[in-house]
């Protein structure tokens, strides 16, 4: 039986093959794949017939062994603007050419049609004409036929795709006059007769490519007498403003003097070089020109975010810096104190589902507290003798107390009815604490105003290359952030695994909730709109296991992201409150969902575009900026290591991270929006454990007997 991959793969990668199919097409029609710039030097002409280098600009080589040379007629002057269209210069050039009434030969390249068929459109509505001018513009003489003939269905699907038609014109790349012709583009010359294409090269070239001056354009430009010319000037290139200002000039002159502007055809007297296009071809066109166009508008909305989180990343680090300075200061003056120290005792709640690996170890951690506590371990339907094993340990002021399986929300309310202490530290079951983190934690609560205090959650299982990857994540990306938050009054998470709040504050927003799977989240957003401080104790540490496959990590990050998405949404109108609410919603929210929601999801454009930059270039500052935005987020991971007194031996790691762990994120907050946006729901998932974690400097324990045993509750 085929097994079907799932829509939660299969959404983000069809996403991920959508991007990078836009961005090749994006390179393609903006000559950074197959371009070839190389410029072939001149050669002999002993090859090329006598009348072709003697004779006019327009080469006939359509019937074999018969090539023509024309000449335009006295008094025609055919312009001719090569490389556009522009979308700057291309409209002011027609719009010189429509006010003194002349028409003009228009040479454009592919790539150019492809990303502006207005411009084409405009052309061929105001009677100009178009020729082909290849699609990326490389030197054909270096080309093979088939390199030829690509160039030249590429330009004409453009065209078919802008304005519905063929055109039997064609001017080479790097060409002058026909006398230059050489025995290397002579041949060419020919095959593209083969093909059914006139050749137009000039007579008279303006040389506007150079700048040389409006003066300088208009009299190169300008033929001797009434002598008839093809006349070279450049819509695209570069800053046409001379070619521009000359023609200001140089119509209305050359008019005067009896000259008139022609089209090709019109001054050969010859039928149109146009001809319509329908049926598939014309469909065919349409679409091409309709993916570039889609192609383009995602590729400049991706340049915007880019540069979007450009501005995010400085203004994020710039002040988790700056306020963690602040807050580091706060912490370490020596009189610093929330107000009279706390000494009551406090009730520890542990949640726990299937935790038999690492329920002793938690256990066990906190009888090792110096401050006095109560310890209630709340088994929310275990089928492994979690239960069981804190009762067989016998420790003292250690409850148990057992539901049926309903989830860590009503876990923790259950243990709340059951706490005999106004302060509750919860913590999660897989969490072991330092003998001074319950103290720690309680310590702000001496401050009236304070109702929930976050921890200093740290990743104990750190050896492995996916653990390290996380510690990195919890040091820099979380405790970092916490103090951020502190100062600006602002935490969005007491985490789970370490966390104390007033029952007075729990009681008041109605306890712990299961609107969403962030149950952390919403509970402290709801203790920030009823008027409550919420602070950060980073003494007070607590060590976690955090998972150890991707799969763990997967299927916990995303009921993070998902959750955070349903906290946010279920607060919304804080934004619009007054009070408390208000303010949380006007400051905490729009930070909230800038940093933990919009950010992120910005983020992989840093990678896209150094995939981008290292494949089509520029290789070098591309690979130059993406180290630049690593040296900033190595420069706050030290600071945030060194605030938190770790080793920094872990932060060689860090670019390894930004460049696979960071993905992964991603893809998990990309899955978390599509499941946000199409109105999924996700379950609660247990997390495997292998109960490794201790305390530093802890010492394993065997269960052992006790003369106390506390009853069940």
């Amino acid at each position: 039986m085929r097994r079907r991959l799932p829509m939660r793969y299969l959404l983000p990668s069809l996403l991920l093959v959508a991007l990078l199919a836009m961005l090749m097409l994006r390179g393609y029609v903006h000559s950074e794949i197959l371009a070839d710039h190389r410029v072939r030097p001149p050669v002999s002409n002993g090859q090329v017939p006598p009348q072709i280098l003697d004779g006019g600009p327009v080469i006939d080589a359509r019937a074999p062994g018969e090539p023509k040379a024309l000449s335009v007629p006295d008094r025609n002057l055919v312009l001719t603007f090569d490389d556009g269209p522009d979308p700057v210069w291309t409209p002011k050039v027609l719009d010189r050419l429509k006010e003194y009434d002349a028409h003009a030969v228009f040479f454009v390249t592919g790539t150019m049609a492809s990303r502006h068929p207005d411009l084409v459109r405009r052309m061929v509505e105001e009677g100009h004409e178009i020729g082909l001018h290849t699609f990326n513009h490389p030197d054909l003489a270096l080309q093979t036929q088939s390199r030829i003939d690509w160039e030249l269905s590429q330009n004409q699907l453009a065209l078919a795709g802008a304005a519905g038609i063929r055109t039997s014109l064609f001017r080479p790349p790097y060409s002058s006059f026909s006398a230059a012709l050489d025995d290397k583009s002579w041949p060419v010359t020919e095959y593209i007769g083969s093909r059914g294409y006139i050749t137009a090269f000039n007579d008279t070239d303006s040389e506007d490519w150079k700048r040389p001056g409006v003066e300088a354009i208009i009299e190169r430009a300008t033929p001797k007498g009434t002598k008839g010319s093809i006349v070279l000037m450049h819509d695209s290139g570069g800053d046409r403003s001379q070619t521009v200002a000359a023609l200001d000039r140089f119509l209305p002159d050359m008019k005067d003097r009896g000259y008139r502007f022609a089209n090709l055809t019109e001054a050969l007297g010859a039928p149109s070089a146009h001809t319509p296009v329908t049926g598939a071809d014309l469909w065919k066109g349409k679409a091409w020109v309709g993916a570039v166009t889609v192609s383009e508008k995602t590729t400049s909305a991706l340049t915007v975010g880019l540069a979007a989180i450009g501005v995010l990343v400085f203004f994020r680090f710039g002040l988790m810096l700056l306020l963690s300075f602040g807050h580091a200061r706060k912490v370490r003056r020596r009189r610093f104190r929330w107000g009279p120290a706390v000494t009551e005792p406090v009730t520890v709640l542990v949640p726990a589902y299937n935790e038999k690996e690492c329920i002793e170890n938690t256990v066990r951690s906190l009888m090792e507290s110096d401050h006095p506590i109560e310890v209630i371990v709340i088994d929310d339907g275990s089928s492994d003798g979690t239960a069981d094993i804190v009762d067989d340990l016998w420790l003292p002021n250690v409850r148990v107390v057992r539901q049926v399986n309903a989830g860590k929300p009503e876990a923790l309310n259950n243990g709340i009815r059951n706490a005999r202490h106004d302060i509750i530290v919860m913590m999660d079951g897989d969490t072991v604490f330092e003998p001074s983190t319950v103290r720690e934690l309680v310590q702000p609560f001496g401050d009236p105003r304070v109702g929930a205090v976050a921890g200093n959650a740290k990743v104990g299982n750190r050896d492995s290359l996916i653990g390290a990857w996380q510690h990195i994540e919890y040091v820099m990306g979380f405790n970092l952030d916490r103090r951020m938050y502190d100062v600006l009054r602002c935490m969005p998470t007491i985490p789970g695994a370490v966390g104390a709040f007033r029952r007075e504050a729990l009681e008041r927003v109605g306890g712990m909730s299961d609107d969403t799977l962030a149950e952390d989240t919403d509970i402290t957003m709801a203790i920030h709109r009823d008027g409550w401080r919420v602070v950060y104790a980073e003494r007070a540490r607590a060590w976690t296991e955090a998972p150890e496959s991707v799969q763990q990590l997967w299927s916990q990050r995303y009921r993070w992201s998902y959750g955070t998405m349903q906290a946010i949404w279920k607060h919304r109108r804080a934004v619009i409150d007054s009070g408390p609410s208000g303010r949380f919603g006007r400051v905490g929210l729009p930070l909230v969902s800038l940093f933990m929601v919009l950010f992120p999801l910005l983020a992989p454009l840093i990678d896209v575009f150094l995939l981008y930059g290292i494949v089509f270039g520029p290789t070098q500052k591309t690979i130059a900026a993406w180290f630049g935005v690593l040296a900033i987020q190595a420069v706050c991971a030290a600071y945030a290591f060194r605030l938190d007194k770790e080793r920094m031996v872990h932060l060689i790691s860090l670019p390894l991270q930004q460049l696979l762990y960071r993905q992964l994120m991603y893809v998990v907050l990309l899955q978390s929006w599509i499941t946000a946006l199409t109105g999924g729901r996700l379950r609660w998932q247990k997390l495997r454990r292998t109960g490794v974690v201790e305390a530093p400097g802890s010492i394993p324990t065997q269960r052992q007997g006790s003369d106390e045993r506390r009853p069940v509750g």
